[in-house]
C-alpha cells in the first residue's frame, strides 16, 4: 500500500507544500500567516502523512503539528529539488550550472557535478517587491502590484543611458538603465511606472550578481527557481532578457517555485 507523504517548505512569505496522494503528486501554496489553517487542510485532506519539512520556520511548525517529521536544511533540500526538476522537466544543461533562487530574498549555489555550494546572497527579491512595492504604491496585493509592473513604463521613473546621450552616440544601449528612479517626481510617474521601475531595478540587480558568480565559477547557465518569478511576467522577462545580454543561459522551472518542498519531499 502506498503511503501518503509530503514535503513542507516555510520561508519568509509563502508556505509551499507537495504531497504525494495515491501515488500522485500535488502542489499547494499558502501566504506564511495562513500556516495554521494552511497545516490544516493538509492534515483534513491527506490523512496519515508522513512529514519532512525545510525553511526558515519549519521549527515552528514541527512543535505544532509535525513532531516525528524530519527537518531538511533549507539549501540542501532546494538543491535537490531542482536537480529533481530538470530531469522531470526534459531540461538538459549539462553537470555545472548556478542556481538563483529567488524568493522573499535571494541566494546563489554553484552546482559542479556532485558538489552544490552556495556562494552568495541578497536581500534584493520577492520580499522586496512586495514591502518596497507597498510603500510606492495604494497596493497591498502581490498580484496586484505585478499586474501594475506590467501596465508600468520604467523610463517614466529611471534615468535611461539615452536621456544622457540624447542625440549623440551612445556607447552602450540606449535602453539600458543609467540610474534607478533618477527622475524621481519630475515626470509624476503613475503607481505603474513605479512598479516597472521597481521590477526593473529588481531583475538588474540579480543578473548583475548572477554574471559575476557565472564569470568567477566559469559556468554558462543559471537555473532560476523560486516563488518571485512565478505569475510575475515583468520580472521573468527582464531576468530573461538581462540574462541572454550577459550571455548566460537562464532556465526557468514550471515548478520551479515548489524546489524546497520537493526537495523534503524526496527525503520522506
Amino acid at each position: 500500500m502506498l503511503r501518503n507523504t509530503a514535503g513542507i517548505d516555510a520561508g519568509g512569505s509563502l508556505i509551499k507544500m507537495v504531497y504525494q496522494e495515491n501515488g500522485r503528486m500535488h502542489f499547494k501554496k499558502f501566504p506564511i500567516n495562513e500556516q495554521d489553517s494552511a497545516i490544516s487542510w493538509l492534515k483534513l485532506s491527506v490523512p496519515s502523512l508522513t512529514v519532512s519539512l525545510t525553511g526558515g520556520k519549519s521549527s515552528i511548525i514541527q512543535k505544532k503539528f509535525f513532531p516525528d517529521s524530519v527537518i531538511i536544511p533549507e539549501f540542501q533540500a532546494t538543491c535537490e529539488g531542482t536537480r529533481f526538476l530538470l530531469e522531470a522537466e526534459n531540461k538538459s544543461i549539462g553537470d555545472n550550472y548556478l542556481i538563483v533562487n529567488i524568493g522573499t530574498g535571494t541566494s546563489w549555489h554553484v552546482v559542479k557535478g556532485d558538489r552544490v555550494e552556495r556562494i552568495l546572497g541578497s536581500g534584493i527579491g520577492g520580499g522586496t517587491f512586495t514591502g518596497l512595492g507597498s510603500l510606492l504604491t495604494k497596493v497591498r496585493g502581490y498580484r496586484q502590484l505585478t499586474c501594475l509592473a506590467e501596465e508600468g513604463n520604467k523610463s517614466n521613473v529611471d534615468l535611461m543611458v539615452k536621456d544622457i546621450y540624447e542625440s549623440a552616440e551612445s556607447p552602450v544601449n540606449g535602453e539600458l538603465t543609467a540610474a534607478n528612479f533618477a527622475k524621481g517626481i519630475r515626470l509624476n510617474p503613475s503607481e505603474a511606472d513605479r512598479m516597472a521601475s521597481l521590477s526593473n531595478m529588481i531583475a538588474e540587480t540579480i543578473v548583475l550578481l548572477t554574471s559575476q558568480a557565472a564569470t568567477i565559477h566559469q559556468i554558462k547557465s543559471a537555473v532560476i527557481i523560486g516563488s518571485a518569478t512565478a505569475g510575475n511576467n515583468p520580472l521573468r522577462q527582464a531576468l530573461e532578457s538581462y540574462m541572454n545580454m550577459v550571455g548566460v543561459i537562464p532556465v526557468f522551472l514550471e515548478k520551479g517555485e515548489y524546489c524546497g518542498a520537493i526537495g523534503a519531499h524526496l527525503s520522506v
